[in-house]
């Protein structure tokens, strides 16, 4: 079974990614590699990218095939990661947009963690198909109810977020862990909302240097 280390810079993500695995590909051998640090870090402006680089050493040494980072604001520090080492490694958000723009090219993304919004839409754009466009909007408070483990409140507030959103032909929730509000916020509007753990899930899932793996 193929080793995969996950590379969270917060612990809010570990619950999603769990779930997704849990619910998709149960038999994936999960190694989980906790920095919480690099999110206080990245919000306080330090270069992070040595330590992101380094995470991916290390995952290499306890034999990881493959490397998913979890974090959506480190997205230039990845592509790096990406173009020195030989195994796959995936961007949080990568098989999202994949997702997203089979559904539609007016695209509308929620965010609850500001410095991940820039480098997110920079990898949106670099992904888009001609005529996508993309709209931010940042969720008050939710990141900060989530931090104080009030989830309830988290997810309250980005389904009141996502249901004025007009327009869209599909919206995104831009992190791994805003993925608990998905449910309220499908009842909220009319337009497919995607999340990031399933969608790249399925991705390593069906690789195609998989192929050859023993796989159920």
């Amino acid at each position: 079974m193929v080793r995969i280390a996950l590379i969270h810079a917060t612990e809010l993500s570990l619950a999603p990614t769990k779930k997704a695995f849990s619910s998709i590909w149960p038999q994936a051998e999960l190694v989980h590699l906790v920095d919480d640090s690099l999110s206080l870090d990245r919000l306080r402006g330090k270069d992070t990218s040595g330590r992101i680089s380094a995470l991916a050493d290390y995952a290499i040494s306890l034999d990881a095939e493959v490397i998913l980072y979890t974090c959506s604001a480190f997205g230039e520090a990845i592509s790096r990661v990406q173009n020195r080492l030989n195994i796959p490694v995936f961007k949080p958000n990568e098989a999202m947009f994949e997702l997203v723009f089979r559904a539609g090219k007016k695209i509308a993304m929620l965010a609850t963690f500001r410095p991940s919004i820039q480098s997110m839409e920079e990898e949106y754009h670099e992904a888009a198909i001609e005529g996508a466009t993309l709209t931010t909007y940042f969720v008050e408070g939710a990141r900060e109810a989530s931090d104080s483990g009030d989830l309830s409140l988290h997810n309250h507030l980005i389904a009141e977020a996502i249901k004025p959103l007009t327009g869209f032909e599909a919206i995104m929730l831009a992190h791994f862990s805003m993925s608990s509000a998905l449910e309220l916020c499908e009842r909220a509007i009319q337009v497919p909302v995607f999340t990031a753990p399933e969608a790249v899930v399925r991705k390593i899932k069906e690789y195609d240097w998989l192929s050859t793996a023993d796989q159920p």
